[in-house]
């Protein structure tokens, strides 16, 4: 009969939840069936609730308990998802009315006469023995129910076979968060842990193993495992890019449990376990710089970033408002990117509003910029506005050296007029030994900062290869290509690249800003290079879309395979911090420098192309063309630059 009523109830609600008064009534019926078979017990198989003293006890416990229901709550679980804290409150709604009764024993015995007969209260052991009884039922009859709707009206889901790295807490929250995804049906076959204490247990009933008794292909294809879930939050870089590393290799999607701190409202669930993304496999272990330098460089300074809105230039500002500076004057051309700035930085620095200033303005704009310089008078610059795009540029070198070159001798200039203390440029990898015109625009950059360098205003340039998700880069590119449904082009299957994050690279800009003393190249220590054809691979192994295609286009114009840090006649020497070092470059008689400046100036406005990069070639002997219409100008390209003249 209870089991008929179960399945009724459940198929009744089982698209919906059983109306709480409906869920205390069955309650109340448990405790009647309770009530029978405590008396049975007592009487040996012989019931006697025709007598007085029965149907008192049984009124009387009946009231006692219905109030601990109603207080306690129990009865307003939704059963389907009967938890540990529902059985919690069962437990409480069951022991507060046996300690009560317990209680009311204790002082009817104590005190004569007797508040209530004997007779009709209910003895020690038959408390123990109804409550206990109670107890048991509520909770069988919830986790029966509970299982009736898991088996028979739950919606099929697609099952999907995976493995846990990790058995700490962040596991087991893991575990049980997949219990509940509704989406799809996750069975976890093992956890996975290096802690060998805890290896050859199970959690759950759910075996702990070794990593190197899991991810091989034995295991992975006997049991179907189809995603790795890596749930030690604190794990260490390399460890992580390892392990996803073979997960991919054996066909898995990975998968990993986020800081507790982005939890939502603290809780988590399914949906928040994250994909793993290429940056996760490309970043290192994070490069810690003397943040006391950069304060003592910062703090109560007046600051000028230019190209603020940009991906290098927008985490300047970030880090720069850590480190009270009087005033940052963020400064570019673009509106929209600017506005979503603006936007940003006053919700998070609601209180520094009065350190913050947006100015909306092109570099190569000589009078615009002198006013910025003659309003908010800075003390340093950090210069990042620039044209970054080799195709681009190849294509429009006017526009490349009017902004990088002859933007930048705008801000150089006016930096030592108004008497800025240090002027830092991003440079690029691209600007040793250039291929390209953006490259040789940059190196050009770096020659005519590093000849202006005084006692008073000191110039430095810090060079770094590319930064993983700016504007523009291959892996937005490639995120896009894979939304699309592919395929994935790369331009060349053995083109390499450095990569480094772009809160390292800003931290590099500050450090560097604080340690330059004029004239400096500064060099980062980029770390392995990566090929951007592996780099594509992982990337469709990551998004689980093995079908998609990496398709070979060939070099653009002014691209080559291997990117320089340093130009072949340059050495480095070590600086204080291990990963940093100072470039020893060629210098260059100040008069040259301005007098084909200022040639090149004439012939910038002949807007000739031709006519331009040829001149760029005499200044920067070491710009040889790639798979450019510029190559032809190379056959006459002098041997020795010209400013050596």
């Amino acid at each position: 009969m209870f089991k008929k009523l179960s399945f009724w109830l459940v198929k009744k609600y089982r698209h919906s939840t059983i109306p709480q008064w409906l869920i205390l009534l069955m309650d109340l019926g448990l405790f009647v069936v309770s009530l029978f078979m405590m008396e049975a017990f007592r009487a040996y198989g012989v019931v006697t609730l025709t007598t007085r003293g029965v149907l008192v006890k049984f009124v009387w416990s009946m009231m006692l308990t219905t109030i601990f229901f109603l207080v306690t709550g129990s009865y307003r679980g939704i059963i389907r998802h009967t938890g540990m804290s529902d059985v919690y409150k069962i437990l409480i709604s069951t022991i507060g009315p046996l300690l009560f009764s317990w209680l009311v024993n204790i002082v009817n015995n104590q005190f004569r006469p007797p508040i209530i007969s004997n007779v009709y209260l209910l003895s020690y052991r038959e408390s123990l023995t109804l409550y206990l009884l109670l107890g048991m039922l509520m909770i069988i009859s919830r986790l029966f129910m509970h299982r009736i709707y898991d088996v028979f009206f739950r919606r099929r889901r697609p099952s999907v076979n995976v493995v846990i790295y990790g058995a700490g807490a962040a596991g087991m929250i893991a575990y049980n968060a997949l219990r509940q995804e509704s989406n799809f049906e996750f069975h976890v076959v093992a956890f996975i842990d290096d802690d060998m204490s805890k290896v050859n247990q199970e959690l759950n009933g759910v075996p702990v193993m070794r990593a190197r008794s899991v991810l091989i292909p034995k295991f992975i294809d006997s049991k179907h495992v189809k995603q790795l879930i890596i749930a030690i939050p604190s794990i260490r870089m390399m460890h992580k890019q390892a392990i996803t590393n073979k997960a991919l290799d054996l066909g898995m999607t990975v998968k990993a449990v986020p800081r507790v701190s982005t939890w939502l409202n603290g809780s988590f669930s399914a949906n928040q376990i994250q994909d793993i993304k290429i940056e996760d496999l490309l970043e290192r272990e994070p490069i810690r710089m003397d943040n006391v330098n950069i304060v003592r460089e910062v703090v109560d300074k007046v600051v000028l970033v230019t190209g603020a809105a940009g991906s290098i230039g927008s985490e300047i500002c970030r880090q720069l408002m850590q480190y009270q500076p009087m005033k940052v004057v963020m400064l570019d051309q673009a509106e929209s990117p600017m506005y979503d700035l603006q936007f940003e930085l006053k919700n998070t620095y609601k209180d520094q509003l009065e350190r913050m200033e947006f100015v909306i303005a092109n570099v190569k704009d000589r009078a615009r910029m002198e006013e910025v310089f003659e309003t908010f008078r800075p003390n340093l610059v950090y210069h990042a506005a620039a044209y970054k795009h080799v195709p681009f540029m190849e294509e429009n070198p006017y526009e490349a050296v009017y902004i990088n070159v002859f933007g930048t001798r705008n801000l150089a200039d006016l930096a030592i007029k108004y008497g800025v203390q240090k002027f830092v440029m991003i440079s690029t990898d691209k600007a040793v030994n250039p291929t390209n015109v953006m490259g040789a625009t940059k190196r050009m950059a770096e020659i005519y900062i590093q000849s202006r360098s005084t006692e008073q205003t000191h110039f430095v340039t810090t060079r770094f290869g590319n930064v993983l998700g700016s504007n523009g880069s291959v892996i937005p590119l490639f995120k896009k290509q894979l939304a699309a449904g592919g395929p994935l082009t790369v331009t060349h299957k053995d083109i390499i690249r450095y990569f480094m994050t772009i809160p390292e690279a800003c931290n590099l800009v500050l450090e560097a800003g604080a340690m330059g003393e004029g004239g400096d190249i500064f060099v980062f220590d980029m770390g392995k290079p990566v090929k951007i054809y592996d780099m594509a691979r992982k990337m469709i192994q990551l998004s689980g879309m093995h079908n998609i295609e990496i398709k070979e286009i060939g070099l653009r114009p002014g691209e080559k395979l291997y990117e320089e840090l340093l130009a072949t006649k340059e050495n480095t020497i070590p600086t204080y911090h291990p990963k940093i070092m100072r470039a020893q470059v060629r210098k260059y008689p100040l008069e040259a420098i301005d007098r084909e400046y200022n040639e090149l100036w004439t012939i910038l406005e002949t807007m000739d192309d031709m006519k331009i990069v040829g001149r760029m070639k005499h200044i920067v002997p070491e710009f040889l063309s790639n798979n450019s219409v510029y190559c032809q100008l190379d056959k006459n390209t002098p041997p020795i630059s010209v400013l050596n003249k």
